[in-house]
């Protein structure tokens, strides 16, 4: 296969690589080559390449690819959303959209690893943080999980290890149907019994962890969960309590009435309905709990002067530390969907918000009074905002003759109609929705919130949400907090593992387009004709450049998406009744979150460890078969590896696990250093994930959205993840099919079009192009700087794949520098550190991408050389290593240019180390945290602004 020459520079694809031809050609002169083809037959082992690009068609301009999006929107048909289900109809602020949703500044930004360049982000996620708890009335929430029915699925979990005797779940049957379906198969998967029941206050069985309560229902109905919550309590057992965040401010707070876990999801908090996703769930929880919560966690700490600062809280329950160990495998969450819902609330305040909920109930209470007016039965007497109602056999004649009127509303079975009340829903919609059940005339209906579960307790008190009242305040508000971090709009992010590359404007200014960010996932087939063949199309060109039968893309992260993939392999294992086959081979090498995911499926570990050049160790892989052949249920392989190497030996580990009977997992999360040039299915894969959120351009958001697909070979296909309202949960799933892995049937939906953009305006052979891109990009980077930072793993030719990691380890013997210090250090140079200790301990693993022109690699060479000279300096013994600028590392404006100067080095050197920075400078807000200070010191909600008081800095 030959690449052919980048000749169009007004193509999509010459916009996306970094370096031009001659640039590309001064990177291949360093490393010794001609031409990229003879790079990448040398880079690449020959025995994995594809002797043809994969076709997924030729490829597009920006305004051709919009072009085929806009036909593919025109074809969905948006209906006025009144179906509910968990999903709500709102307004998102066009501030907001503009300011956060559609802001590089937010969108581009990596998970906040590195505090002291994330400070606006971890700022808007403890806002969110602050407006969870204050609602829920729990003192602790985390930062986002991934979407109601997981998060559903995590509390279960949680209330299990916190009783770890009960072996049993009890889950409301008014929950709604998605969310019982992946929260029951999930339970299941880690050997739970579930039991689907109308909760009464006569708990029956013994060996119970708790119970899951739906308030409101799945019909609207709100019912008092405080009798449940005795009686599981007085059984030794936990209750967590499933609630809509907009309904706590008219219903008493879950934590107010007894709740140790309340979850739900912040979607109607100005996020659209996205036909699924993504949407930022949450959890809340006691005091008790909160070290066992799954998910990230945003706490305030203190700088090196004493500031208070945020940061990311207990990390030692990040679970790609944990990895075997893991209590939950969720690496990517909804970061930038909890900003946006967390802004939506500091915009309308707690006043505003209260107004909204009420106009809501107001609207529900009236079309409720209109019917019964009529005679027609409504369902239940207390809802918040969806009514239920009773129409004996015409429940889909009801829906149909509202289709035609322009409402989408839900036919909850064949005799009840569900009509939700969103943001935008007028009296005009009240009448029509009215006369299409009742020929009555318009009546005012009276509160409909039970009396003994009317919210008296305050909440959103914190002054962020009453402060901030007009768009000009929002506005700056935004662009505040925005600047604060480094995101890729400013800088080059060379985080190894994470592909931190160019997000197509082309195709992220789509997904606001409302002929697709409004339609609900629930509508029929008919209504999303649009969106079911852009995901078709886009899982057709996912297999071929996988090499595999077929894709889902209903996975919502990568996490989820090895969840999806392994629990295929245990469910085909076990309809071959291969029961025994409960062992998941992970090399030491291997991504954190694959030993979670393995666990979470029920498999057990076994490490296999790795050679000396970062391979697999073909030795001890071949005594572990030995060892436990018979028991082997799959082998989990990240290639490239983790250590940034093409293994010549992939082929031989997949025919050693195949020869025994296994199966073989590879971990998709470096494709972007194979597609176009190798297939995983075809080098020996039966089951990959894919992070759309790296290779495929969805942006990482500030940690997250993500999009995980699961791609697998022919046999696998029946176990696939299967739509979430084709199940019966009370029944466990019939062997020989999949599960539900998210809430909705295609996952995050709403974001694909990125991907779909991006594939679209790549073509078949501009996606080879950038893998080709990324390898040149690492290996340039990895000739200039291995004379400073030993590279620690190359492959044939003293090549790396797309990453590379440099060895710190000598130097820190020899000067106390570590590997942490210079990512800290890097921050006064105007960069994101490269990835941390991963999967190397005193290492730093560096990934380029190919969006990066050679100017920027360059400037990071620059960087890095001179944090090397000032390592030096150390070593040299011209300064000891307390005193040195990386110890003191990094330096904010405050901090060069007050009037207190202690140091031995110069404001200069300190703050402006090369002279590029003189006319462009990024100072970080705070300099380095007290990482223990705040683990000490736990808080997870917005500290009063006095806290912020730095008057008193000198004498910190």
């Amino acid at each position: 296969m030959t690449l052919p020459p980048v000749t169009d520079t007004a193509s999509y694809l010459a916009r996306h690589l970094g370096p031009d031809s001659a640039e590309e050609q001064v990177m291949l002169n360093r490393l010794g080559y001609s031409s990229i083809n003879e790079f990448v037959d040398a880079a690449i082992p020959a025995d994995i390449r594809v002797p043809s690009t994969p076709e997924v068609g030729e490829a597009l301009s920006e305004t051709e690819a919009q072009a085929v999006l806009r036909s593919y929107a025109e074809k969905n048909v948006v209906l006025k959303a009144f179906y509910g289900q968990g999903y709500s109809d709102t307004i998102t602020p066009p501030v907001i959209r503009r300011g956060v949703v559609e802001d590089p500044g937010w969108y581009t930004a990596y998970t906040p690893y590195q505090p002291e360049i994330s400070q606006g982000r971890l700022e808007a996620l403890l806002n969110f943080q602050t407006m969870i708890s204050e609602l829920t009335g729990l003192p602790v929430a985390n930062a986002s999980l991934l979407d109601e029915a997981s998060a559903v699925a995590e509390s279960i979990g949680l209330m299990s290890r916190a009783k770890k005797k009960g072996r049993r779940v009890i889950l409301d049957a008014r929950l709604h149907p998605q969310v019982l379906a992946v929260a029951s198969e999930r339970a299941r998967a880690i050997d739970l019994e579930v039991e689907i029941t109308s909760l009464t206050e006569n708990l029956v069985g013994e060996d119970l962890c708790g119970v899951v309560i739906a308030y409101p229902g799945t019909e609207g109905d709100i019912t008092d969960p405080r009798g449940v919550i005795e009686a599981i309590h007085s059984r030794g057992g936990l209750a967590t309590v499933v609630t809509d965040p907009l309904a706590l401010f008219l219903i008493e707070s879950p934590g107010e009435l007894g709740a140790d876990i309340t979850v739900g999801n912040s979607q109607r908090f100005g996020v659209p309905l996205f036909y699924g996703g993504p949407h930022a769930a949450f959890m809340a929880v006691t005091d008790a709990l909160k070290r066992q919560m799954p998910g990230r966690l945003v706490g305030v700490s203190v700088d090196a002067d004493g500031t208070p600062a945020y940061r990311l809280a207990l990390q030692t329950r990040e679970q790609h530390i944990r990895r075997e160990k893991a209590t939950s495998n969720i690496c990517t969450a909804q970061a930038l969907l909890a900003v946006t819902a967390s802004m939506y609330a500091v915009y309308h305040g707690p006043a505003g918000l209260k107004l909204i909920a009420e106009r809501i109930h107001g609207l529900a209470t009236d079309f409720a009074a209109t019917l019964r007016s009529g005679g027609v039965e409504v369902v239940h007497e207390g809802f918040f905002d969806t009514v239920a109602v009773r129409v004996k056999g015409g429940a889909q004649a009801s829906v149909d003759k509202l289709a035609e009127a322009g409402y989408l509303v839900r036919p909850i079975d064949g005799n009840t109609v569900g009509v939700s009340f969103g943001e935008s829903a007028t009296k005009d919609d009240v009448a029509k929705l009215a006369a299409a059940f009742s020929t009555a005339a318009p009546s005012e209906g009276s509160s409909a919130i039970p009396k003994a579960l009317v919210r008296t307790t305050e909440t959103l008190t914190h002054p962020i949400f009453d402060s901030i009242h007009s768009e000009t305040q929002m506005m700056r508000y935004l662009r505040t907090l925005s600047d604060k971090d480094l995101a890729l709009d400013r800088t080059m992010i060379p985080l190894g593992s994470c592909t931190m590359k160019l997000n197509p404007t082309a195709g992220m200014e789509t997904i606001t387009w409302p002929e697709f960010a409004n339609i609900h996932p629930f509508a029929p087939d008919d209504q999303a004709r649009g969106w079911i063949e852009l995901i078709e199309e886009l899982e057709g060109w996912l297999a071929s450049v996988t090499g595999y039968a077929k894709v889902s893309v209903q996975p919502n992260a990568g996490s989820q998406g090895e969840l999806a993939g392994l629990l295929a392999i245990r469910r085909y294992h076990v309809s071959n009744n291969d029961l025994d086959r409960d062992i998941c081979l992970v090399p030491a090498s291997a991504h954190g979150t694959n030993a979670a995911s393995a666990t979470l499926a029920k498999l057990r570990v076994v490490v296999v460890a790795t050679a000396e050049d970062g391979s697999i160790n073909l030795d001890d892989l071949d005594a572990k078969l030995e060892k436990y052949g018979r028991n082997v249920a799959a082998i989990m392989i990240t290639y490239p590896s983790t250590h940034g190497v093409f293994e010549d030996t992939v082929r031989t580990v997949c025919e050693k696990v195949h020869a025994i009977g296994g199966q073989v997992y590879i971990d998709g999360a470096n494709m972007n250093a194979l597609t176009g040039l190798a297939q995983p299915g075809a080098f020996g894969g039966d089951v990959s994930h894919l992070n759309l959120h790296k290779t495929f351009t969805i942006p990482h958001g500030g940690g997250g959205p993500g999009v995980g697909p699961v791609a697998v070979a022919e046999h696998l296909v029946p176990f696939l993840p299967t739509n979430p309202l084709a199940t019966d949960p009370s029944q466990p799933a019939t062997t020989g099919t999949g599960v539900p892995i998210s809430s909705s049937k295609f996952g995050s939906a709403g974001v694909l079009p990125i991907s779909w953009g991006y594939i679209a305006m790549m073509g078949s052979e501009g996606l080879a192009r950038a893998s080709a891109n990324a390898i040149l990009g690492a290996n340039y980077l990895a000739a200039e700087l291995t004379d400073s930072f030993p590279v620690l793993y190359t492959g044939a030719h003293g090549l790396v794949a797309h990453e590379c990691i440099l060895d710190l380890r000598e130097l820190t013997a020899q000067s106390g520098v570590t590997a942490a210090d210079v990512a800290k250090r890097l921050i006064d140079y105007g960069f994101h550190a490269p990835t941390l200790a991963f999967p190397v301990s005193g290492t730093l693993m560096v990934e380029p991408t190919e969006s990066e022109d050679l100017a920027e690699l360059d400037r990071f060479i620059e960087a890095m050389r001179g944090v090397r000279a000032e390592i030096q300096e150390i070593i040299d013994g011209r300064i000891d290593y307390q005193s040195s600028v990386l110890h003191n590392a990094p330096f904010n404006a405050f901090s060069v240019s007050n009037d207190k100067w202690d140091y031995a080095f110069t404001r200069e050197q300190a703050a402006w180390p090369v002279p590029g920075q003189r006319r462009v400078k990024y100072f970080p807000p705070v300099r380095r945290l007290d990482e223990a200070f705040g683990d000490r010191n736990f808080v997870c909600s917005c500290p009063p602004p006095e806290a912020f008081d730095i008057h008193d800095t000198e004498e910190n």
